[in-house]
């Protein structure tokens, strides 16, 4: 925007019928990486949508963010902007999520290639087809590692019409209320964490705690950890343990479920800003949101994918509003 771009939002039906919709992110571990490999690509999104282009032989009309995650959701926004074409107010995932598998188009089975990997070390691959998910995600994982920590994709093709069925509708937006409505309570000296807990589907305060421990390796193109939070006031004597795959995935309270894939569960400071999981640190005041997942998630198909087995807890799925009662 310093430079003059503009970051320019539309909704589904404000796109044109014939454009080209693409899913702009990076795929790769959250962890902080030293930079082991020369740079020879400066734009890898530029040039991963230009394979895209050439392969469908028309411009692409507007970016799709894969999900709503700190890194991902940015690069869809400023791709677009670089490019002069909008982003669709919408995800493919409504919250963030480690892998491929976490899209909502395996759930209509839609198809995420053919999709362009480009790195900055200069590796540019096109996947014309892939024969699944569980490929596709070790193919891009794979590329990513040789690649110094993470890759460029711009992936899963849609029509409006086909948009229209997998997207997840108005969660930039959401996001935009999100940080509104914590700056201006603030101004106001109120509650940041009870004004972003209002605007969440099921949004409550699940704990409040310090991090007591926090271990984690940069393992497989993700950030595999447990963190520990000991609680503090009204869950004073509690403790709070949360297994992460890059994200946050399952919350145990007193070693119990209290929070299973596919809802959500974020850590933020006492004043409502994010901690991500590379920035996360013993000693650290955390307070613990908590909100429900999308429908689709919660559906059968939506479970093999995002739900607590698919990551190798054997429990049966209970949603977050009767677990954190």
């Amino acid at each position: 925007m310093q430079r003059g771009k503009k970051l320019v939002l539309l909704e589904l039906d404000e796109v044109n019928d014939n454009d080209l919709l693409v899913s702009p992110y990076y795929v790769g571990s959250v962890a902080k990486r030293k930079v082991s490999k020369t740079q020879t690509i400066e734009e890898p999104f530029v040039e991963a949508i230009s394979i895209i282009e050439r392969f469908f032989g028309k411009k692409v009309g507007a970016t799709v963010p894969s999900e709503i995650g700190g890194g991902n959701t940015a690069a869809a926004l400023a791709i677009a902007s670089q490019l002069d074409i909008p982003t669709v107010d919408g995800d493919l995932m409504g919250r963030a999520g480690p892998e491929l598998h976490q899209s909502t188009i395996h759930i209509f089975g839609i198809p995420p290639t053919p999709a362009a990997i480009v790195s900055e070390s200069g590796n540019k691959v096109l996947v014309e087809a892939t024969s699944s998910v569980d490929d596709y995600e070790s193919i891009a994982r794979h590329i990513s590692v040789i690649s110094g920590g993470h890759a460029a994709v711009v992936d899963t093709p849609l029509t409006k019409e086909l948009a229209k069925k997998c997207v997840i509708p108005n969660t930039l937006s959401l996001c935009i209320q999100l940080g509104m409505v914590r700056e201006q309570s603030e101004e106001k000296g109120k509650d940041p964490v009870q004004a972003v807990v209002s605007k969440l589907k099921n949004g409550k305060v699940i704990f409040k705690g310090v991090v007591s421990k926090y271990k984690w390796e940069d393992k497989a193109g993700f950030l595999f950890g447990e963190a520990t939070l000991e609680g503090v006031g009204e869950w004073r004597s509690h403790t709070l343990k949360s297994w992460i795959k890059n994200e946050h995935i399952f919350a145990f309270l007193d070693d119990k479920p209290y929070v299973m894939p596919p809802d959500l569960y974020t850590f933020v400071t006492p004043r409502a800003k994010g901690i991500t999981n590379d920035a996360l640190k013993e000693g650290m005041e955390v307070v613990v949101i908590g909100a429900s997942a999308p429908e689709i998630w919660r559906s059968e198909a939506g479970l093999k994918l995002f739900g607590p087995r698919h990551f190798g807890f054997d429990y049966d799925y209970v949603p977050f509003e009767k677990l954190a009662r």
